[in-house]
């Protein structure tokens, strides 16, 4: 089976990095890249109709940006990613795929170029989280390059 290199997918400039990052890596062992995408949902019962519909245009933004997404990966990678949409807290449903799915082989992330840390996903399974990690974490610098991820991957 290829190595299945997971990137979550968000609007930040670090998941660009990973992105890219995780598809080199993937064409260079003959892997393939999955990416997720986690909507955020609220679990409060007020305003039914306007949550619904709130949840629709999140859902809606979630298929665009993972298809931008997408599209990036095949031209990098050599294949078509595996795709994943789910809600929730980003980091459970992160966990819970991980649990699900025993081909996913690395979770690729990058971290944050803020002066105030990481990021709240790393710092999360870095922290007292890090034991329901089945699967190896690779971490690069936000800040790095497509020059320098080439020099890497």
């Amino acid at each position: 089976m290829p190595r299945i290199f997971l990137v979550v997918v968000d609007e930040s400039e670090e998941s660009v990095v990973a992105l890219r990052y995780a598809c080199r890596r993937a064409r260079r062992t003959g892997g393939r890249v999955a990416l997720l995408y986690v909507v955020d949902t609220d679990d409060d019962g007020q305003w039914m109709g306007v949550k619904e519909l709130m949840r629709e245009e999140k859902r809606a933004e979630a298929e665009a940006l993972i298809s931008k997404a997408a599209a990036e990966v095949e031209p990098l990678a050599g294949a078509l990613p595996i795709i994943y949409i789910r809600e929730g807290r980003r980091r459970d449903a992160l966990l819970q795929l991980i649990d699900e799915d025993p081909s996913i082989s690395i979770l690729v992330l990058a971290a944050s170029t803020s002066p105030d840390g990481p990021g709240p996903l790393i710092s999360y399974l870095a922290g007292k989280y890090s034991h329901r990690l089945k699967i190896p974490v690779t971490i690069v610098p936000g800040s790095l390059t497509d020059a320098q991820i080439a020099a890497l991957a």
